[in-house]
């Protein structure tokens, strides 16, 4: 590939080099869109702008528009309004999608002349919320950067050769932005625009490119099921994970349909990129990047990707190899103390993934009379089996007594919340303050709406039955199963919610309950309403039978 370094990509305009398809964007449009945004800062006197921009290629333009002027950048996590309210006051601009932001399209100013960017002036700050959830400000260097994007050019790019980069992940932060944006601009490889959130995007626009690589996360990555294509996708070059741990069924799986281990990257927003693995191997430092430990065993790195001279102390504990590569043993700042003893959560978060009824586990602190611990579980297949045919205090007393060999009774869990999936943020992460308000939330009562289609006035809606459903617990303890009021009841408010219905239940009409509803089931409920009746239609079906159907008959209030 056509290397040009990063301070360099301002400098000379080539129109036959692709930034990106759909639309298309060359580098000469490219560069004069950033040199006309430079102009339009330099006029209005910006010195500090807010960016968070959905698509990539526009990012690229605001990040190098505002170097090239000499503007330093933040890149918010997002547009919240406390988001906003924190950074407000640090930024001249917000240039953003939303309506009352400043614009790219706002900016056609003459460009200015192209030159090359300063290493150590240009600057960049990154937002993090890091394991407790408090916004931290992070600022990079442009040295470090280009450090970090030649060092993966070094590695990977014989093997990306031409490839089109596809990502799930938001180019708001450190992972996504050098894998999404600023590697493949130097490379000269095309990137696709927009994150791709589901496997069935990433299938489809990987369809469109001969050559094509992923950049994801293991958030993703777990949700790539039978469903897809895996002959046709299996001509990715490399597919690369980072934001979190990919669990080993996944990436065994992955392994099996695609015959490459992902390329999983371990760093963070201070650090960058610390070191990479495929499969089951430890993991192996990025050249330059020299690891120590504490006293407590924690990583001390020092990087090209680190301001020159900076040791930094991470909370990661690792076991180091003879060769330099390492084992993670988790992290040291979740370890909690109860009645004065420290319990490490990873450890006992491990203890329990290794049984086969549990996929994933994260432990908090539950704060109530009594501190306490609380997990949040997903279960494998086994253990949805074992919910349905043993019921929840069983299946919670098993896992007790299989933790009870790895810890003292005071660590075991007493608040369980059996999840679907962990709620993961668009970086992949779970901060513990999630963790510990999702633990004190109560049991849900709802279904989970994944998808709805209206035709003609009626609808059809696709509903996930959660596996903790607070209704399960009496209905019945040891073969739970969704009471028939209840699906009335949802088939009653969703109906509300979508359709224009009378105010006043007045009764049911040819009631039938034909297939058991299960936890973790998915159920398509369809709706109709018959105003000149005023009924209700209301049909739940599974993937092969109908399991309820009836007519709720409803009245205006007034009448």
């Amino acid at each position: 590939m056509n290397w040009i370094k990063l301070e360099h990509l301002l400098l000379k305009a080539q129109p036959e080099r692709a930034v990106t398809a759909d639309p298309a964007l060359n580098h000469a449009q490219w560069c004069e869109q950033a040199l006309s945004l430079a102009a339009g800062l330099q006029a209005l006197g910006v010195q500090r702008i807010a960016v968070h921009l959905a698509d990539a290629a526009d990012l690229a333009i605001a990040l190098f528009g505002a170097w090239r002027a000499g503007v330093s950048v933040l890149l918010p996590a997002d547009l919240q309004a406390q988001t906003r309210q924190r950074w407000s006051g640090e930024v001249d601009l917000w240039l953003t999608d939303q309506p009352n932001d400043a614009h790219l399209n706002d900016f056609s100013h003459p460009p200015l002349n192209a030159a090359a960017l300063d290493l150590d002036h240009c600057s960049l700050s990154l937002c993090t919320s890091g394991s407790s959830g408090e916004s931290k400000r992070i600022e990079k260097s442009l040295r470090q950067l280009v450090n970090e994007v030649e060092a993966l050019e070094r590695l990977w790019g014989a093997d990306l050769g031409p490839a089109c980069i596809i990502g799930s992940v938001a180019t708001q932060h450190i992972y996504g932005l050098l894998f999404r944006v600023l590697w493949p601009l130097c490379a000269g490889r095309p990137f696709v625009r927009l994150q791709l959130a589901f496997p069935e995007d990433l299938q489809r626009t990987s369809r469109e490119h001969p050559a094509f690589a992923w950049v994801t996360s293991p958030a993703l990555l777990k949700r790539m099921g039978d469903n897809l294509d895996w002959p046709a996708l299996s001509a990715v070059r490399r597919v690369f994970s980072s934001g979190g741990a990919l669990p080993a069924e996944a990436a065994q799986s992955l392994n099996e349909r695609l015959h490459q281990w992902p390329t999983e990257i371990f760093g963070s927003s201070e650090t960058g990129g610390i070191a990479w693995r495929q499969g089951l191997d430890l993991w192996q430092p990025f050249a330059d990047v020299a690891l120590s430990q504490d006293s407590d065993g924690a990583l001390l790195i020092t990087s090209p990707y680190l301001p020159a001279g900076h040791v930094e102390h991470t909370a990661d504990a690792a076991r180091i190899a003879a060769d330099g590569r390492f084992e993670l043993l988790g992290r040291l700042d979740r370890i909690v103390k109860l009645e004065e003893k420290r319990i490490s959560l990873p450890m006992l978060e491990q203890a329990l993934a290794a049984h086969e009824w549990v996929s994933e586990a994260r432990l908090g602190v539950v704060q109530e009379s009594r501190a306490s611990l609380g997990v949040l579980l997903v279960l494998s297949e086994a253990g949805l089996h074992a919910l349905r045919n043993q019921g929840r205090r069983s299946l919670t007393e098993e896992l007790r007594q299989h933790l009870s060999q790895h810890c003292e009774a005071l660590a075991l869990p007493r608040r369980w919340r059996l999840l679907r999936q962990l709620p993961l943020n668009p970086q992949g992460k779970l901060p513990q303050a999630d963790v510990e308000a999702l633990l004190l939330a109560p049991r849900p009562k709802v279904p989970q709406v994944l998808e709805q289609i209206e035709t003609e006035g009626e609808w059809s809606l696709q509903l996930a039955v959660p596996p903790d459903l607070a209704y399960f617990s009496g209905h019945f303890p040891r073969a739970p199963v969704l009471p028939g009021v209840v699906q009335v009841e949802w088939a009653l408010n969703l109906g509300q919610h979508l359709m224009n219905l009378p105010a006043k239940f007045a009764g049911m009409e040819v009631l039938k309950f034909q297939q058991l509803v299960r936890p973790g089931d998915e159920v398509q409920l369809h709706l109709r309403f018959d105003p000149t009746r005023s009924k209700l239609y209301f049909t739940y079906r599974n993937e092969t039978a109908t399991c309820s159907s009836g007519r709720i008959l409803l009245e205006a209030e007034h009448a």
